[in-house]
């Protein structure tokens, strides 16, 4: 055991997020940086005292100085494909930042998670910009150890929910060549032990090594391992040369839950070949490494018993956008009743209220199940239309559904929402994640009311342009029968009899 106090940047991330916990567990004082520390503050881990959760930013150096002041060393978990736009630009500036931050802050050393892949003309665009982040920080004042990994297996990572996905709906797969290209997998378990490994043996610093599992397979022969530990027919593979990358990714994005900006540089990855040439890591941390098909069964196992630990869904902002200049708000400042129309823009709002007959507990049992498996309460076949319309559009779509069917948490993904904020009997604040011209707000609210429970079904949209104007409008009639028809029912949802309402609001109360 130990009192030394590392950092860790990317904690809300899916790796991040299960690194924080075992560094806990080995009696490590762990300072998180989070963008929102809310969100760090809802995990089950959130209140440990060892726990410390400080807001700071890749993008702001003087945040990260700030955050890793006391800290021995640094973990970075950090890139920002998950994002969107210009990735490697972006990580560029981070590992730049980071670099920095940890000789200003007097830290002395960093490990960072890269991925696996020969430095070569034809590597990816994804693989070659986490190769460059390891350079950035390898040259830089702090000495860094370089773990590159492959496709992680374990429940809630990318590459497993795209392998799940695809294997348990496709029967007959049509793939790219990719599909004979060879991988070395490693289960999210050990690639957890190397890092704490690696920390805790000093002969690891400055090196860069290759982790991997005791496999060596090709992507057909890791679609079948699926289908083996998962006890189903393994799918049909016929591999064509015509589809390209770019089809290849709008296809997975169909299937699966990942969005589109997600899987289409996993899927140009998919043509390098990601093997461990270097084994030097087996001697300095050795441990039990996990088959493929035992690390399928393992986050299958985990998944049946009640959902993913972190989930690749887990990277998301639960604040405002910046674009609304309310990038420090959280929750959405610009929801709220009040504002000039000229301090912020345009924003519409949709508000309807229901008084029942039951207390504010009772109808918040059915309030925190809103989405996922118990659907939308309302028009569920018109969430499924524009769910599958969001995914054509390059949207998460609903396939993310909800981590638990019960629990919800600040930062969690809910189908193609962000919870923002969740006050339990009184409050869930959604963001919506879906494609939109413009941003957009669902705000369920409780408050005791006249003997039972006062429902507000509280929605805002703020357009972006003269398409996010006509986006509004054309919706305007729709929204007039679904809030209502959510509203009651709710009610039956919750056992409770509506006394008034619902009923439009001309004016929205105050937060």
């Amino acid at each position: 055991m130990t009192t030394d106090a590392v950092f860790v940047a990317g904690a809300t991330g899916y790796v991040g997020g299960r690194l924080v916990p075992l560094l806990l567990a080995r009696g490590y004082t762990v300072h998180a940086a989070a963008r929102s520390p809310r969100k760090l503050q809802a995990r089950p881990w959130g209140a440990h005292p060892n726990l410390r959760i400080l807001p700071a930013d890749v993008t702001d150096k003087a945040s990260l100085v700030a955050a890793m002041q006391g800290c021995q060393a640094a973990f970075y978990l950090v890139h920002s494909m998950g994002a969107g736009g210009d990735f490697a630009q972006a990580d560029r500036l981070a590992a730049t930042n980071m670099a920095q931050a940890a000789h200003e802050a007097g830290v002395g050393r960093i490990l960072y998670l890269s991925g696996l892949g020969d430095d070569a003309p034809g590597l990816s665009e994804h693989l070659r910009s986490r190769s460059e982040v390891g350079r950035i920080l390898g040259q830089g004042p702090v000495p860094a150890t370089v773990l590159r990994a492959a496709v992680i297996l374990g429940s809630g990572s990318a590459s497993f929910e795209i392998i799940r996905n695809l294997v348990e709906r496709l029967p007959v797969m049509i793939t790219p060549r990719w599909v004979r290209t060879r991988c070395q997998p490693i289960a999210i378990s050990n690639v957890l032990g190397y890092l704490v490994g690696c920390l805790e043996n000093p002969a690891t610093t400055g090196l860069t090594l290759d982790i991997g599992g005791p496999d060596v397979i090709s992507y057909g022969e890791l679609f079948r391992s699926y289908a083996r530990a998962a006890g189903i027919r393994a799918p049909l593979i016929i591999p064509v040369p015509l589809l390209t990358p770019g089809l290849s990714a709008l296809w997975v994005n169909l299937i699966t839950p990942v969005p589109a900006h997600l899987v289409r540089p996993l899927i140009e990855g998919l043509k390098n070949e990601v093997v461990c040439h270097d084994r030097r890591i087996l001697d300095l941390v050795p441990q039990p490494l996990l088959s493929c098909e035992e690390a399928i069964a393992t986050a299958l196992s985990e998944t049946r018993q009640g959902g993913a630990a972190t989930c690749c869904f887990d990277a998301g902002s639960p604040c405002a956008p910046k674009e609304l200049g309310q990038a420090a708000a959280c929750p959405a400042e610009w929801t709220r009743a009040g504002d000039a129309g000229f301090a912020g823009g345009t924003v519409f709002r949709a508000d309807y209220a229901a008084i029942l007959d039951v207390a504010p507990a009772q109808v918040w049992e059915a309030v925190r199940r809103i989405g996922g498996d118990t659907g939308w309460y309302a028009g569920n076949l018109l969430w499924r239309v524009r769910g599958f319309v969001d995914k054509l559009l390059g949207g998460p779509g609903l396939a993310r559904g909800r981590r638990d069917a019960k629990a919800v948490a600040v930062g969690e993904a809910l189908d193609f929402w962000r919870v923002l904020a969740v006050e339990p009997e009184r409050r869930l604040l959604l963001l919506a994640e879906m494609k939109l011209p413009g941003w957009a707000t669902l705000d369920l609210r409780l408050s005791p009311r006249d003997g039972g429970t006062e429902l507000l079904l509280l929605t805002s949209f703020q357009p972006r342009g003269l398409w996010g104007l006509a986006y509004w409008w054309a919706m305007w009639p729709a929204h007039g029968l679904l809030f209502p028809a959510m509203l009651r029912s709710l009610a039956r949802a919750a056992g409770a009899r509506i006394t008034t309402g619902p009923k439009a609001l001309p004016q929205r109360p105050a937060a």
